[in-house]
């Protein structure tokens, strides 16, 4: 009666989940501009590899997840008053 039909998230998705609301919950511990400033930021970081990035590309997903605990450590730090933006383009190497 009550099954949901919803598909299960893998592992992966489910750390990505994580680390979003990592992010915005950090980000209320900031002035409200400034989190305002990093909620837009994270939002459309995390949109933006939704979109780029093959969803089969696991080396490339997990360096993006390492590199965001990275940034969520930083931010959460009280030191820390805000986020930059960082981009990083997966490498386009040519092999002869």
């Amino acid at each position: 009666m009550g099954a949901s039909t919803k598909p299960r998230l893998s592992g992966m998705q489910l750390q990505v989940l994580a680390l979003h609301r990592g992010f915005l919950r950090a980000a209320r511990t900031k002035s409200p501009e400034e989190r305002s400033r990093i909620e837009a930021l994270v939002s459309q970081e995390f949109r933006r590899n939704s979109s780029q990035v093959d969803r089969k590309n696991y080396l490339y997903i997990e360096y993006l997840v390492r590199r965001g605990k990275k940034q969520l450590d930083q931010l959460k730090s009280p030191e820390t008053v805000g986020l930059a933006s960082l981009n990083v383009e997966a490498s386009q190497a040519k092999t002869s």
